[in-house]
């Protein structure tokens, strides 16, 4: 036998089969939204003028059929425009830094080697219901149907909105798995 440790007592190949536990992705997953969602509110910071026009359009709907049963819905006002922005900046700035920490609690019980993974999974959790209320519910529900965003063919973000909200979910339900929770915990 060479110097090296057995893979059964932590040798190399034990540290590499490591990082195929279901801890480790889910830091990964969770890493992977945190990061995306850093970049786009870092985008809608940096570039304020692009996603802004977006969002007045949507909301003027300007670019929809103009059906006067539904005009009446169409907020025209550049403050209010203006202000839905920056809370959808400040949303996704605060889902990004709390799924940003939530990595950081999931990585530091991976590398302890705890199965204490509640903390990080409540962080988690928040961080990505939060994306799912603001692409679910903000971009789907309200801009999509309220809105009538589907009508537009320029304006639309249904499509983006709903990966968005797909991912979140699959993260969601990652986290979640029974595989991740102590045997005395709900």
């Amino acid at each position: 036998m060479s110097g090296g440790k057995s893979p059964a007592r932590g040798g190399w190949s034990h540290r590499v089969l490591a990082l195929g536990t279901l801890p480790v992705a889910a830091t990964a997953l969770t890493g992977t939204v945190a990061v995306y969602v850093a970049l786009v509110a870092f985008g809608n910071i940096t570039d304020f003028g692009t996603n802004r026009q977006f969002v007045q359009h949507v909301l003027a709907m300007d670019t929809t059929f103009r059906d006067e049963d539904l005009m009446w819905r169409a907020i025209e006002s550049r403050t209010l425009q203006d202000a839905v922005y920056v809370a959808i900046i400040v949303w996704e700035t605060v889902s990004a830094l709390l799924l940003l920490a939530a990595t950081w609690l999931w990585a530091q019980a991976v590398r302890e080697g705890r199965n204490a993974y509640e903390r990080p999974r409540r962080a988690s959790t928040l961080g990505l219901v939060m994306l799912l209320l603001l692409f679910g519910l903000g971009f789907i529900g309200i801009g999509g149907e309220w809105f009538a965003m589907w009508q537009s063919s320029d304006w639309n973000g249904l499509d983006a909105a709903l990966r968005n909200v797909v991912v979140a979910g699959l993260v969601l339900v990652v986290i979640h798995l029974p595989a991740l929770r102590k045997p005395d915990q709900p």
